[in-house]
């Protein structure tokens, strides 16, 4: 499956919010909107609109402009089929329209902005808050497929029967994968020369599941202590926590041979769903699934990471 060229590791999110939902000033809390953005584009210089396709500047690859060209939700197989038709008749002059891979479609979510959740002033038309078919699978399930909501940014799973939105792309450029093993570890260290993030290698270092407040929290005392010698750990953001995902494993969605260890069922990020504030973006370990948490209920888990 082609995919963008480069892996997307920062959110757009901009605000921060307490346990209980209210917006808080970013010093200090940890949160995703407290760390510097350093690749953030406005929607005029992301997207350049060619009549009625729009090249997306980051990706390199080619929308639809019109995001619902089939008007009505189809199934998986429909879907496929419906893309099919517009690459045979090289529709917009484009012949290479197919369904949009998750991470290609997860690259246009917006985490500041609900429906939908893309960047205020992008150029697209026609644009419903539902569901989107994916290409993707899910590997452990395969009568199921991915799928992403417009309104909110949630991926789900779907059995391929039901029927979602078709929004059509024709990808831009393979991405570089480089040679050799994706990670180097140490003890207690692991490199992604994907992303160039460290992580922690011990994927529960503080051996029990906890609320969000406490996960910021945790994150302050790993720092104090110096977890693996540094001193420079966050909470990931859940675009940084969605990069460790393979959609070709499963129990957990891995690369597989990765060195990690004691990896949990659902992480922590540091961003907060700005559709219901009191919740917070979380990682499911066994598909890959992105969802939320209520921020002060348990059952998620802190997984550290810092920058090269």
């Amino acid at each position: 499956m082609a995919t963008f060229r480069l892996p997307m590791l920062e959110t757009d999110q901009t605000r921060c919010y307490d346990a209980d939902g209210h917006a808080i000033p970013c010093d200090g809390s940890g949160q995703d909107a407290s760390h510097p953005k350093r690749a953030s584009l406005s929607a005029v210089e992301r997207f350049v609109v060619r009549d009625q396709v729009v090249q997306d500047q980051l990706t390199g690859a080619l929308w639809s402009k019109d995001a619902n060209p089939a008007e009505f939700p189809l199934t998986w197989d429909e879907a496929h089929a419906y893309v099919a038709e517009m690459r045979e008749g090289r529709a917009h002059g484009v012949g290479n329209w197919q369904l949009p891979s998750r991470d290609l479609i997860f690259s246009l979510i917006s985490h500041q902005h609900i429906n939908p959740c893309l960047v205020d002033g992008h150029p697209f038309t026609n644009l419903f808050s539902g569901y989107c078919w994916s290409a993707d699978t899910c590997c452990r399930l395969p009568d199921q497929a991915w799928y992403v909501h417009l309104g909110g940014g949630r991926m789900h799973r779907g059995m391929k029967h039901g029927a979602y939105l078709v929004w059509p792309v024709s990808p831009g450029p393979r991405a570089d994968r480089g040679n050799g093993a994706r990670f180097a570890s140490g003890d207690a260290v692991v490199t992604d020369r994907r992303t160039g993030l460290l992580w922690s290698r011990e994927a529960d270092p503080l051996g029990r599941d906890t609320t969000w407040p406490e996960a910021l929290a945790a994150i302050f005392d790993l720092n104090r202590r110096g977890l693996g010698g540094r001193h420079d750990w966050r909470l990931p953001n859940i675009r940084e926590l969605e990069s460790l995902v393979d959609l070709d494993a499963h129990s957990p969605a891995l690369p597989g041979g990765h060195p990690f260890v004691n990896v949990q069922d659902a992480y922590w990020s540091s961003t907060t769903s700005v559709y219901e504030t009191r919740y917070a973006w979380t990682l499911y370990s066994q598909d890959g699934g992105v969802g939320v948490g209520f921020k002060t209920g348990p059952g998620f888990y802190v997984w550290p990471v810092c920058t090269v």
